[in-house]
């Protein structure tokens, strides 16, 4: 059976470091509120990627 766990969390973790490293460096405030929207959400598409590899890596070891 096909497990979509490791590409998904690689993707989901590349695109949260992506977002992370935009959010440190750009300009920080979206239109509507005073919010790092970049950031905020980079690093929790960060920390679901690692989930995602972390449960992958699991599933592999058994």
């Amino acid at each position: 059976m096909l497990d979509l766990r490791l590409p998904s969390g690689i993707f989901f973790a590349i695109t949260g470091a992506i977002l992370t490293i935009l959010g440190i460096t750009s300009n920080p405030h979206a239109p509507m509120t005073d919010a790092n929207v970049d950031l905020y959400t980079g690093l929790v598409m960060l920390a679901f990627g690692a989930f995602l590899l972390a449960l992958a890596r699991r599933g592999r070891a058994v």
